[in-house]
């Protein structure tokens, strides 16, 4: 397997630890559920909506708009939020495009809608809607991680002008994810092991957590207090986003025979370090499927070239515009 089992190693050692202690707890329910609450108060009040709602299907969907030019959409991967995005990326657009930051559905500040916590396609089909309300219906579009299976289904669904795809999970993997998707995505796990992670999770695993994701690199100062990761352990994002992400194989596997019909342009930027999606299993059998595709690897780099190298991203949304 590799798509993004290894920066949750760290959590896959605190699942197990949290096995354990849900039969030490025993009867104390109602212990865990307030202390979930109360993480989850502290973190909506730490990191707010930034940005408007949009309705989709009776859903709100949260959508950070900023700038003026054509339209930008972005969007964010597995357990993230807008914040991702703004924390630097957005300042260095805003003055080119009008840039679309949208939470995905279940995640950060939007609600989840029926399908979308299982298929990329259905996320896509919201993302479009809650676009086309925001007077774009043919935006640039950009996935990072998850995100890029979501962009890559936004192209099978509509017609953007064209893609971007960063680190992103688009091809299908082998083996599977391991024991953090298959507990939080679980029902049984749900009910037990994660009210516990919300309720106990101790900031120097979420710190690891984060350290993992960016290696080889370092995450940017200021990043890990930005990024609202309290926004993710809340109960039901850590269970929508454990069935996201458990369940994007066998969509993959659905849609990777159609993207040669994705005549559009393609930027795929990817690190050739990235431990979390592998570029030889997504972005290099990626671009030799799509028709129209530019891929530039970025030696020595891992996961998240959008903070480590936002120049090189840049350079690439530039170039789908262009073209």
């Amino acid at each position: 397997m590799k798509f993004t089992s290894q920066p949750h190693m760290i959590l896959n050692k605190l699942v197990a630890s949290l096995i354990l202690s849900t039969f030490a707890l025993g009867g104390c329910a109602v212990l865990v559920d307030k202390r979930a609450v109360a993480r989850e108060e502290q973190a909506e009040a730490a990191y707010p909506a930034t940005g408007q709602f949009l309705t989709v299907n009776g859903a709100r969907i949260h959508a950070d708009v900023q700038g003026e030019g054509p339209d930008l959409v972005l969007i964010h991967g597995a357990s993230g939020n807008t914040r991702d995005f703004t924390f630097d990326l957005v300042d260095r657009l805003k003055s080119d495009y009008r840039v679309i930051t949208f939470d995905r559905p279940g995640m950060g500040w939007s609600d989840g809608l029926p399908g979308t916590d299982l298929s990329p396609l259905a996320q896509a089909d919201a993302l479009i809607a809650a676009a086309n309300q925001l007077g774009a219906p043919h935006p640039i579009v950009l996935g990072h991680s998850y995100g890029g299976a979501v962009a890559m289904a936004w192209g099978l669904r509509a017609q953007p002008k064209a893609l971007v795809i960063v680190s992103g999970a688009t091809m299908p993997f082998p083996g599977d994810l391991g024991l953090w998707y298959n507990v939080t995505s679980s029902p049984i796990g749900g009910a037990t092991i994660v009210p516990l992670i919300t309720a106990f999770a101790p900031q120097s695993q979420i710190n690891s957590a984060l350290d993992n994701i960016f290696t080889p690199q370092t995450a940017p100062t200021g990043y890990a207090d930005y990024v609202g990761a309290g926004l993710t352990l809340r109960r039901r994002a850590l269970m929508v986003n454990g069935r996201q992400v458990n369940n994007l194989k066998p969509h993959l596997q659905l849609m990777a025979p159609n993207y040669s019909n994705l005549i559009l342009p393609v930027e795929i930027i990817h690190g050739d370090a990235d431990t979390t999606v592998p570029i030889d299993i997504h972005a290099i059998p990626l671009s030799e499927r799509l028709p129209n595709a530019h891929l530039t690897t970025l030696a020595g780099i891992g996961h998240m070239p959008h903070h480590t190298n936002p120049d090189a991203i840049v350079a690439a949304i530039h170039r789908a515009a262009n073209r």
